[in-house]
């Protein structure tokens, strides 16, 4: 999963948030120290944290969606239904549950929308280099040209009668990794709100959402850090204050293949075959829905710093916004948060000037 193939991303880590209560009511309302609960799923570290006064047994419904959606999403497990739907590609149609059916019909609306900057198809790809696994290997060009052949998304076809899914080139592998983990974050969030929850924190690994307000204090947002690309997960470059929001990073270092001395990262471009080659390191992006969170930054990657931030103010919901940390250590941001985003002293990065952008 993810295109990122099985889509693991890096935590984001968080400033202070574990201050003391704001009044009365927030101390009998919200958890100093909140219930935590971390598994490893979809390949990463899943950790919930929620701060609700008696709301701890909101967790298990929270978790057992995760298993239920992993399940049913990823393409390196037999027996999902993504699995069932390449398996039967240019042999028949295949029938999938209602939250198969949304996820790939929003897949398929982000690859037409970006012209396939996202692609749901793009499976032929990464699934023949492999990176993120033990079998990870750059393949012959030979194999990569052949693999171009079959990532053509407008090869899906969906039937909304009979909500049936089908591969018309037989070779094609679809690969939601690219956007899963944000359908699935979607859908805790509605758990924990459907069992009273309105203080929490999900993070799966890359793609976190900050629901309501911190315990700090009523209309206190929470403190998020952005990671570092270059260091360890936890090490942070700034900070943005959000409420009711996911942000969602990708990078370049999350997962590679190092050969004859160049390394290879998991986000491809399907236009070569071979992983984008730009100054990009990074991209947050910061929104309502996690699943668009997820879209938007294999888009922004796809276009780069100035294309990337321009399609985002343009062509997004309002509220939307991203962050892009180059290879030279230079950040810039959308318009929508320049005077909220914070860059830490200690980060060793500097704010770029879109006016140099080419």
């Amino acid at each position: 999963m993810k295109k990122k193939v099985t889509f693991f991303l890096m935590f984001v880590f968080f400033g202070t948030m574990l201050a003391a209560c704001g009044s009365n009511q927030e101390a009998t309302t919200l958890r100093e120290e909140p219930y935590f609960q971390e598994e490893f799923l979809l390949g990463t570290y899943t950790r919930i944290r929620i701060y609700d006064e008696g709301k701890e047994d909101a967790m298990k419904p929270a978790f057992d969606r995760i298993r239920e959606l992993g399940d049913k999403i990823t393409i390196n497990q037999a027996g999902s239904e993504i699995d069932e739907i390449n398996a039967q590609a240019g042999i028949k149609p295949v029938k999938v549950s209602d939250d198969i059916y949304y996820l790939l019909k929003e897949a398929y609306d982000y690859s037409v929308r970006s012209e396939g900057g996202f692609n749901m198809a793009i499976g032929a790809i990464t699934q023949l280099w492999r990176i993120g696994f033990d079998d990870a290997r750059k393949p012959e060009q030979s194999e990569i040209d052949e693999a171009l052949k079959h990532i053509n998304y407008e090869q899906v076809e969906f039937n909304d009668e009979d909500q049936t899914v089908y591969l018309k080139d037989k070779d094609m592998i679809l690969d939601l990794g690219a956007i899963a983990k944000g359908y699935i974050t979607d859908e805790v969030v509605k758990v924990l709100k459907d069992n009273g929850v309105t203080s929490a924190i999900v993070d799966l690994g890359g793609n976190v959402y900050v629901l309501g307000h911190s315990n700090r204090g009523a209309d206190e947002p929470w403190n998020v850090g952005i990671q570092d690309p270059n260091k360890s997960r936890g090490s942070i470059i700034g900070s943005i204050k959000e409420t009711n929001k996911t942000v969602v990073t990708s990078g370049i270092y999350e997962r590679y293949l190092e050969v004859d001395g160049k390394t290879y990262h998991h986000i491809f471009d399907s236009e070569t075959g071979y992983p984008y080659d730009s100054d990009v390191a990074s991209v947050t992006v910061i929104t309502d829905k996690s699943i668009d969170g997820d879209g938007l930054t294999t888009v922004a990657f796809d276009k780069g710093v100035k294309e990337g931030l321009a399609y985002i103010e343009q062509h997004t919901e309002k509220g939307t916004d991203a962050i892009f940390i180059t290879k030279e250590d230079k950040v810039y941001v959308t318009d929508g948060i320049k005077d909220t985003f914070e860059l830490s002293e200690e980060s060793g990065y500097t704010m770029g000037d879109r006016a140099d952008l080419e």
